[in-house]
């Protein structure tokens, strides 16, 4: 693919690459790391981000962004994992920022935007609850219209970063006649107001992602709803596409396998080397073609979101496949630091101690995203019913 790139393309790759060079150290990406420099971390490199104009850069131009091509988008995404950096935060700039200037006001805009844009406001998402998960259309969090509030009751859960958050978007029931999907609404809540309490849910890997966020008589601004009262299911679907296409995971898993191929060329303290076993190899192959097929499904949503589309059925595709291959190298990643003893306590050789200790965090963690962003059992039905039409 390399061989397409125009000059001003390649150009591009090459400042693409020298500003992470520069910009993302290892100091930053230490803190980063770090659960409790983890907020204020990624806060600095996102800024970096946008003060070079690439923060925000899917979205239009009339909004602050910067109205790349798809093989820009794709460069720029590639070098990013290349260089092991994080994208930014998705829930801000990539998932209530296209709601936003999609379906917001105008004042909802100018108040909301920049300051998303300058990561001077932290998302959070509010969607699923303890029995509405896969099964979103059955959530029970009510907004009853009081004057110019709506007063809002319940419980969302797994709600990712809660913790660090400012403001949540949320759906509400503000209905419950008809079907369910008909009596949604989108809110956008200030995590600041009385009622809303936030309790950690320590995950599989032992760390702190996830949470619950209850809300008990918390009053919210008619002001901050998305749209018209019970059209909230419409602006959802919307967001739902763009989050599973960031889901895809392709630069993580190119990064991923490169790292695998470079531990699995190793010695180990009988001589031997993991690359050389052919099983080992062929399951490696197996997993580089079928991300590559991958990253040309991206690409192409890409090219029909610069035309002007929005990803629609292949988002669920990207979501899918590209979950199950993140799995499949972090199982990978397991067997590689498992042959070098990495995977045990107190391992003798710090290196493989490191390595097993990503491992596993990765591979625990991992388990979970064939299930969030909408299960992967979801998924299948989607594309059976508008590609199949089943």
């Amino acid at each position: 693919m390399h061989a397409k790139f125009s000059p001003e393309e390649l150009a591009f790759q090459k400042e693409v690459r020298d500003f992470m060079r520069d910009n993302f150290t290892a100091e930053l990406a230490a803190r980063i790391d770090h659960p409790v420099t983890f907020r204020e971390a990624s806060v600095e490199w996102q800024k970096l981000l946008d003060a070079k104009g690439w923060a925000a850069n899917g979205w239009p131009e009339e909004h602050g962004g910067r109205g790349w091509s798809a093989t820009k988008k794709y460069i720029y995404t590639t070098e990013l994992a290349a260089a092991g950096a994080p994208d930014v935060v998705p829930m801000g700039i990539k998932m209530v920022a296209p709601v936003l200037y999609s379906y917001g006001s105008e004042e909802q805009k100018a108040r909301f935007l920049p300051a998303t844009k300058a990561s001077d406001i932290w998302w959070c998402q509010g969607y699923s609850e303890p029995g509405a998960g896969s099964d979103l259309a059955a959530l029970q969090t009510r907004a009853v219209r009081d004057g110019d509030d709506y007063i809002v009751d319940g419980t969302k859960i797994w709600t990712t970063y809660a913790q660090y958050a400012d403001w949540i978007f949320c759906l509400v029931r503000t209905d419950n006649t008809g079907k369910p999907q008909q009596g949604i609404t989108f809110l956008l809540i200030d995590m600041k107001t009385p009622g809303v309490t936030v309790s950690p849910i320590i995950s599989v890997d032992d760390e702190h992602h996830l949470n619950e966020v209850n809300f008990e008589n918390v009053r919210v601004p008619v002001a901050n709803r998305i749209g018209e009262e019970n059209k909230g299911w419409t602006y959802a679907k919307a967001l739902l596409t763009y989050e599973r296409t960031a889901l895809s995971g392709v630069g993580y898993c190119k990064r991923s396998l490169t790292h695998i191929y470079q531990l699995a060329s190793q010695e180990s303290a009988r001589g031997s080397r993991l690359i050389d076993d052919a099983d080992f190899r062929a399951r490696l192959a197996e997993v580089e073609m079928e991300v590559m097929a991958l990253e040309f499904l991206e690409l192409r949503v890409l090219n029909d979101i610069d035309s002007g589309g929005a990803p629609g059925m292949e988002s669920s595709l990207l979501k899918l496949k590209g979950t199950e291959l993140q799995q499949a190298v972090q199982s990978l990643q397991w067997d590689v630091a498992a042959g070098f003893g990495g995977v045990l306590p107190n391992a003798d050789d710090v290196l493989w101690e490191s390595e097993g200790n990503k491992a596993r965090r990765e591979y625990m963690f991992g388990r979970a995203c064939t299930i969030y962003g909408g299960s992967n059992e979801v998924q299948r039905n989607i594309i059976a019913k508008f590609a199949l039409g089943l």
